[in-house]
Parts: structure tokens; C-alpha cells; sequence
């Protein structure tokens, strides 16, 4: 015998639905950090601040395409990390970040340069001393061609003014160089952690031919280290000159400092691992520049500056009143129009408040989403798509009971003729979160990604829930009481048009 259409099996959909929240609050207790709150936004909970200032080789303004390839680069880096809910903003020639929580100094390191280059090591390196006031004074930092006696000292090609360099270098002053050094020529350079001093030959390969680079522990030793691979020009570079070169050291330099400096033990192609005594935090942070590339400028940072949640906090709590009483006035609606159905209603918005709960923790280990009032607005506007899936089904299995069926039969007909508007109408409201997403910058993504989510999940607790309860009620004698259904009005009125039908066809017999 053939299906009836729309009519379903209501307890397998409630399971599947049951089987769902099941796991995805397993997830919440049993994995991550076991937080059971979602990540905040630096409006909702504080945060840091960093400025960072543009500087440039010959002191003048930066380009303007320059600090904006700049903000772009760091925006990748942020998400990266798996930071969300981070801001950069360019203001003249500063970028501010702004990091959700205690990453200050994170978002610091977001802005280094990341100019990455592959040197050969020229000789012994020496250890770090301060300068000898009796050999020429090193460039000052603060004049303004402070960059070019830099360059004319540390980037000779006279092996004598390399000594010189060598030795009047203070590893602990600022580099003028950082970021500016010329990749055809030698570069006397310090190590990253003010150690030793370097005589290095030019440029071997530049990182701007690296492919990947990823965070992993090391397994020679203790802490972690930065694996790369190389697109394919740089590969077959690397690998030529690191099978010319076995015994010798190559040195890797990021912004000018020397980041290991290991001996090569045999050719390199494919991937190749850069150490330097690295933390998980701070491998994790070089490989994400490395990955999107060096800045076109050179970035001076401020202090962090902690960033007080006062106002997100007073805001949010005006939001979740406003969503409260949108709330409470759905249910009041539900209930005084359409009864029983409505406090089916209220259990299908209560079911889909809990699985967007869980959600949103589980979002918040695995890629970082972080909550703030735009996303909260997203989810208040949701309310409404909900509810109106909710009503377009009540209304069409009123038109069912209108035109002379039980509530019973007129279940499935209604879902099947309800179903295809549902779907249509959540289509249009993705469609508009995701263009909102994909154009919008800041908050506004995050308004977009909330209303998109809660639009798919509307059309779960509809499909799995809604209908089956709706289904069930239809086949209990007190839910489908029309004083209790609501449908009482409709159920007379399509008793009357069965009635008519009913003498009109006796009448056509009759005659």
C-alpha cells in the first residue's frame, strides 16, 4: 500500500533529534578545555589593544596600498591563530589589533614583518658583546638615514668592513635594518636571542616562496619547531644548494635576526624544519606569518593596553531584555492563537536554544568564534525566522481543517504543502546572511555567521522536531480536541463545507 505523503514515523525523527543533542553535549563535557560557556567577544568580556606604527626605509609616509596589504595580511594571521572576534583597524599610518581576552602580546607578534630568507653562514659566528667604544659607533636608530649607514656597515662586501661590523654591532639595540636588509648582498646579523653575531652570504632562498608552514613538536629534542615546504622554484633551490653544501651551516633570517643557524647534513627537498628552541605558542605564531607572508612594511609596536567590557556588558544585557521580551511575546501569541500548538512552539524554540548553546561552545574551542552583540542581534533577528517557519506549517494545516478534514489527515498534507515555503523562505535568509558574511568586515560578519547558523538549525528542530510532535499531538483525542488545538473556529467551518459537499453529492445521486 502506497505511503501516505508527509505522513512519518515521529519517534525515529525525535530520536535522530534526541541522538544529535546527545552528542553534541558529549562533545562539550568530554573534549576541549571542558568549558561549558562559549567564547566571548572583546565587547562582552574586554580584551587588549596594540597600535602599531608604519615605518619605511627613507622615512617617508607609507603608501597607502602598502598599509592596506599590511591590515589585510594581518587580518589572515589573526584568523589563522584561530583568533575571532579580533579587530584591525587602519587609522593614517597605524594599525590597531584588537585581541579578545589576554592575547596582547600575541597580537604583537601578528605584526612582525615575517620577511623570512635563507643564508649561508660565512665563518664562525661570535658571541654577542657590547659594542667597542673604540671602533666606529653602529648607525643610530633614531636618525634619519639610520637605515642606509646601516646598510653601508652591516652589508659590505669588504670582508674587512664585515669585521668592523662584526664587531661594533650591539645585538641588544634596535635594528634599523629589521625588515630593510638587501637580499643580494652579505648581512652581518645578531640571533634572536642576543647570543651570537653572524657574517652572512646573500640570500639563498627568500620565504616568499614558501608554500606551507606548520607548527609541530620536535622530534629531536624537547619544544617545537616551524616545518616548511617550498613552491617549486624555491625547492629545487634549496635542495641544489643544500647538496653542493653538506657540512656546511645556513642560517635561517626572519627580519633580519638570525632564527637557527643549523649544519646542513644532506640534501633538502620537499620539507625542511627551522628550530630555535620554540615554545608550542611561539612555533604556532611563525608558522601562521610564514603562511601568509611578509609584510610590505615595518611595524613599531606599542604597549598592550587593556581594553574594559563596562559597555559591551551593559549592552548586552539591554540585548538579551529586548530578546526576552521578543520572546516572551512569541510565546504569548503562540499560546493565545494557536494553543496547544503553541506550546509546541515553545518546546521546538526551547530544543533549538539548547543545541545553538552547544554550538556555539563547541565553535568557540575549535575555530575560536568568539560572541559578541552583533553575533547576539543575529540571534535575536533568528527568533522571528523560527517562529515564522512555525507559523507557516500552523497555517497551512489550518487550511487543511478549513476545507473539511480531521486534524489527523490533515497533518501530512499540510506539512508536505508547508515544507516546500519553509525550505524556500531559510534558503533566501542564508543566502542573505552568507552574501552579508563574505562582503561585511568586523561585527557585521559576526551578525552574519549567527543568523546563517541559526537558520540551518531552525530547519533542523522543524524538520526532527516541529513536525513530529505536531504529528503526534494529531494522534492524541485531547491535542486534537479543537478547543484545545486552537483549530475550533476552522474545524466548524470545515464541518459546514462537508456538509455541503455531502448534499450536494446526495442530491447529484438522487437525481
Amino acid at each position: 500500500m502506497a505511503t501516505t505523503p508527509g505522513r512519518i514515523r515521529p519517534w525515529r525523527y525525535l530520536a535522530g533529534f534526541a541522538g544529535i543533542v546527545v552528542a553534541l553535549y558529549a562533545l562539550v563535557a568530554f573534549t576541549g578545555d571542558r568549558s561549558f560557556a562559549p567564547k566571548l567577544g572583546i565587547d562582552l568580556q574586554g580584551g587588549t589593544r596594540v597600535t602599531m606604527t608604519a615605518r619605511t626605509a627613507d622615512g617617508q609616509t607609507p603608501p597607502r596600498d602598502q598599509l592596506i596589504q599590511a591590515q589585510s595580511i594581518i587580518e589572515q594571521r589573526v584568523n589563522g591563530l584561530g583568533v575571532s572576534g579580533a579587530e584591525v583597524v587602519l587609522d593614517g599610518n597605524n594599525l590597531t589589533i584588537t585581541v579578545p581576552g589576554d592575547g596582547g602580546e600575541q597580537a604583537r607578534d601578528l605584526a612582525q614583518t615575517a620577511q623570512l630568507r635563507f643564508r649561508p653562514v660565512i665563518g664562525q659566528p661570535v658571541p654577542a658583546t657590547p659594542a667597542d667604544p673604540a671602533q666606529p659607533p653602529a648607525a643610530d636608530p633614531e636618525s634619519p638615514d639610520a637605515v642606509a649607514q646601516a646598510k653601508q656597515l652591516r652589508q659590505s662586501t669588504d670582508p674587512t668592513t664585515q669585521q668592523i661590523a662584526l664587531q661594533t654591532l650591539d645585538c641588544n639595540a634596535p635594528d634599523p635594518l629589521q625588515g630593510y636588509d638587501d637580499p643580494a648582498l652579505p648581512l652581518v646579523a645578531c640571533d634572536q636571542n642576543k647570543t651570537a653575531k653572524y657574517v652572512l652570504g646573500p640570500t639563498i632562498v627568500e620565504g616568499t616562496e614558501i608554500a606551507s608552514a606548520t607548527a609541530t613538536q620536535d622530534p629531536n629534542g624537547v619544544g617545537s619547531v616551524v616545518d616548511l615546504t617550498f613552491k617549486s622554484a624555491g625547492n629545487a633551490a634549496w635542495g641544489a644548494y643544500t647538496a653542493a653544501n653538506v657540512g656546511a651551516q645556513a642560517a635561517f633570517v626572519l627580519d633580519g635576526e638570525v632564527v637557527s643557524a643549523p649544519t646542513i647534513q644532506g640534501a633538502l627537498y620537499g620539507n625542511t624544519q627551522v628550530s630555535g628552541n620554540f615554545s608550542q605558542e611561539q612555533a604556532q605564531n611563525l608558522a601562521s606569518v610564514l603562511r601568509y607572508g611578509s609584510l610590505p612594511l615595518s611595524f613599531e609596536s606599542s604597549e598592550a593596553q587593556t581594553v574594559s567590557a563596562t559597555l559591551g556588558l551593559a549592552s548586552l544585557e539591554a540585548g538579551l531584555l529586548a530578546g526576552a521580551v521578543g520572546l516572551i511575546l512569541v510565546f504569548v501569541y503562540c499560546l493565545f492563537y494557536y494553543r496547544v500548538l503553541g506550546l509546541l512552539t515553545i518546546l521546538s524554540l526551547i530544543l533549538s536554544g539548547a543545541v545553538v548553546y552547544a554550538v556555539l561552545v563547541l565553535l568557540g574551542r575549535w575555530i575560536g568564534f568568539t560572541l559578541d552583540l552583533a553575533g547576539v542581534a543575529g540571534f535575536i533577528v533568528a527568533i522571528g525566522i523560527t517562529a515564522d517557519s512555525f507559523v507557516i506549517f500552523f497555517e497551512r494545516l489550518k487550511d487543511e481543517v478549513r476545507e473539511g478534514r480531521s486534524f489527523r489527515s490533515a497533518v501530512p498534507r499540510a506539512w508536505v504543502r508547508a515544507r516546500r515555503t519553509i525550505l524556500t523562505a531559510d534558503a533566501v535568509s542564508f543566502l542573505a546572511a552568507a552574501v552579508l558574511y563574505i562582503l561585511a568586515v568586523g561585527q557585521v560578519k559576526g551578525f552574519a555567521f549567527t543568523l546563517g547558523m541559526s537558520t540551518v538549525l531552525d530547519l533542523v528542530v522543524v524538520f526532527l522536531v516541529t513536525h513530529p510532535l505536531v504529528a503526534l499531538a494529531s494522534n492524541s483525542k485531547v491535542f486534537s480536541s479543537p478547543a484545545l488545538s486552537g483549530l475550533g473556529s476552522v474545524a466548524r467551518i470545515g464541518a459546514q463545507r462537508r456538509r455541503t459537499r455531502e448534499t450536494a453529492s446526495s442530491g447529484t445521486k438522487g437525481a
